[in-house]
């Protein structure tokens, strides 16, 4: 029994991503009352950007006035125009503060995670503990003794 050859991506070829000829079906006159309609829409929508681009110079410029810098606010959210936020320093890495704190103790990822944070490691982190399983993975200074249980040697 012969077997039938699949038409695979080849069979939908010129046919556009959604399938179907359903273009094929609209008339020249739709079409082009279509596009009319959608230039008729450009004026607008410059017209509306070339406002808002004015009131956004203006309020930086009050910014400006305040003392505090304004540029790319825009693009990057409200935080920039209030200040910069900065990454908590610590006295050492995630790693080292690991072993410090599993040093002659057997702990979970989740206790790990809680016990670190509480010896005062910093993080705004909302998957923490995600990061700590996987420092505690790769780490030479963590030995693993069973699943999900390590040590520092």
């Amino acid at each position: 029994m012969a077997r039938k050859k699949s038409k695979g991506r080849a069979g939908n070829r010129g046919r556009g991503r959604r399938g179907g000829r359903k273009l094929a079906v609209v008339s020249t006159a739709d079409l082009r009352a279509e596009l009319q309609r959608r230039e008729g829409q450009v004026g607008k929508l410059m017209s509306r950007h070339n406002e808002l681009t004015a009131e956004l110079a203006q309020i930086e410029a009050e910014l400006a006035a305040l003392g505090i810098a304004a540029s790319g606010a825009s693009r990057r959210g409200r935080r920039a125009a209030v200040g910069v936020r900065r990454r908590h320093r610590n006295d050492a890495n995630l790693e080292e503060s690991l072993a410090k704190v599993l040093k002659g103790k057997t702990m979970g990822v989740t206790e790990v995670a809680q016990a670190v944070q509480a010896a005062g490691y910093k993080t705004t982190s909302p998957n923490f503990r995600t990061i700590v399983n996987q420092t505690l993975l790769r780490s030479s200074l963590i030995k693993k003794v069973a699943r999900g249980q390590y040590t520092a040697a």
